[in-house]
């Protein structure tokens, strides 16, 4: 098969080296076998657990639904990998944070390379083990002890909080290994096999409904998979889409060589955040119902009661199946924007990249260099955090509005964090895919 160097690898291209390239047939195994068996480990029961009674009781859990989406289920069937990758994805989001704000670990991540980030990866490993057990002790003295068949004593707590935090534990470095040695990131396709997970269930459901409905339920059922089919084509575009503003690099003399001035370009993408801003809004709008849920059990007087009856308040007010839910539209679309500008000031920092062009001796045509060309790619950024966020907002608020409308709830669990990150990963993994195969044609082509 004759190639072109350069090309974007053909979709005949990408399965040929697929199924004959050693190399990349070999990551695509262990992160397929990987994944398998993260998956196995949720329906491994925790003992002592009256599982049908829990999984009963949590079906309306707005709360409890939200983790279940990203741990495939785990919670709703009470395994040793209910926790999953949660709380590695928690201690990596503290982790940014904390970077952002501690000169020591940003000059770690900055400018002692590999070896700073070998050590940002162990504290964020470090952070993960103590939130696991942090998170295990609550889940299993808040939520399962009633459902305990010992009475939930002292040692069914210790028991339970061990066995959950090892399984979180085996889950990261299932996700480590799959960075590593497989294809894609691992945390990040561990969440995406979860995710696809509730998929058969949701449709099969759909489906039934359809079935059972009459025409005019197949017409809703229609209207609400015609909205999330233009959901995801608009997040792949908005997913690619950058502004590429112009750069010019000087004229260079090395020796009696000169090189002429370059004209390249610096990719800003619209959607610095990704799924983080959505992700950050849902924790905060969810904090009151969680609150209330673990004060439930001790707010039976003085204090504690009136704490409670607020928590409860606050929540149903948050809720978009409460009394005021332009009040939730409203919070909502003010917390992703907020988010996304925090977010983007993460990730870009138009100070450092000013004074990275200048050392480069390269500028922004009519633009000075240094403070002027912070200032411009400041305005630049604050522009296209707002489109992103906007697109977020609608991406968050009109597929619970659609489900609202047309009364088809099937897809509950199937929301607007879901979409984003099925379409990322994947976009992200087919551009891995494709790296492997340009790499392998450019070794075909220096063995010739």
């Amino acid at each position: 098969m004759v190639v072109s160097r350069d090309k974007a690898p053909t979709a005949q291209e990408t399965f040929m080296q697929m199924a004959q390239a050693a190399g990349l047939r070999g990551r695509l195994l262990v992160t397929i076998g990987l994944l398998i068996v993260a998956r196995m480990g949720i329906f491994l029961p925790l003992p002592g657990i009256d599982r049908a009674r829990f999984s009963a009781d949590i079906q309306n859990n707005s709360v409890l639904g939200f983790l279940d989406i990203f741990s495939g289920g785990g919670i709703s069937a009470v395994g040793i990998f209910a926790l999953g990758i949660l709380p590695f994805i928690n201690a990596s989001i503290i982790l940014q944070l904390l970077t952002a704000a501690i000169p020591s670990l940003e000059n770690l991540q900055k400018n002692e390379g590999e070896a700073g980030r070998r050590k940002i990866s162990q504290l964020t490993r470090y952070v993960a083990a103590g939130w696991a057990v942090i998170q295990s002790v609550g889940i299993t003295a808040g939520l399962l002890r009633p459902y305990a068949l010992d009475g939930g004593g002292p040692l069914f707590i210790a028991e339970t909080a061990l066995a959950l935090t090892a399984g979180s534990m085996f889950v990261m470095w299932l996700s480590e290994l799959v960075t590593e040695r497989g294809i894609g990131n691992g945390a990040s396709l561990l969440i995406f096999v979860n995710i696809v997970a509730v998929l058969p269930k949701t449709l099969g459901q759909t489906i039934e409904l359809a079935q059972t409905g009459g025409r005019e339920t197949v017409g809703k059922v229609v209207i609400l998979l015609l909205v999330f089919l233009v959901m995801i084509v608009g997040i792949v575009f908005v997913q690619e889409g950058t502004r590429r503003i112009p750069i010019i690099s000087a004229r260079r003399q090395v020796g009696r060589r000169l090189y002429r001035e370059r004209t390249s370009y610096l990719p800003l993408r619209l959607n610095q955040g990704g799924v983080m801003p959505i992700i950050f809004a849902s924790a905060v709008l969810i904090l009151p119902a969680s609150l209330a849920q673990f004060t439930g059990g001790s707010a039976n007087k003085g204090f504690f009661a009136q704490v409670h009856q607020g928590l409860v308040q606050v929540s149903n007010y948050l809720s978009p199946n409460g009394p005021t839910p332009w009040l939730y539209v409203l919070v909502y679309l003010v917390l992703i924007v907020f988010f996304s500008y925090f977010y983007a000031s993460l990730i870009v920092n138009p100070v450092d990249m000013a004074q990275n062009l200048k050392k480069m001796g390269a500028s922004i045509p009519g633009i000075r260099p240094g403070r002027t060309t912070s200032e411009y790619v400041e305005r630049v950024l604050n522009r296209l955090t707002f489109l992103g966020a906007i697109f977020l907002g609608l991406v968050a608020v009109v597929p619970t509005a659609v489900e609202s409308a047309t009364g088809v709830t099937t897809f509950k669990g199937l929301g607007a964090t879901s979409l984003l990150i099925l379409v990322g990963v994947a976009i992200d993994t087919a551009k891995q895919i494709q790296t492997y195969v340009i790499s392998q044609r450019y070794e075909g082509m220096v063995k010739q």
